[in-house]
């Protein structure tokens, strides 16, 4: 399931405990994410779900849920091209 890869990347990369994070988290608020996090984020992100994420899509992954849905319509477009 998607949001349990990007719960189990945002662990590693932000060192916050799953338990910690929620589809509504802020990740900037909420786990202090700063710039230099979300670049690596998104190279995680990129590499797990084999996507492309433009540097100005970044300002719409703001939430965990942000990210999720990102990815899915990500997913469909990529399989219906």
């Amino acid at each position: 399931m998607t949001l349990n890869k990007v719960i189990s990347i945002l662990e590693e990369e932000l060192g916050v405990e799953a338990d910690e994070i929620t589809p509504e988290s802020n990740l900037k608020e909420d786990l202090d994410a700063d710039s230099l996090d979300l670049v690596e984020l998104v190279m995680q992100l990129e590499e797990e779900f084999s996507i492309k994420i433009k540097e100005e899509d970044y300002p719409k992954l703001a939430t965990v849920k942000n990210i999720v849905d990102f990815i899915e319509l990500k997913k469909n477009t990529t399989i219906e091209a």
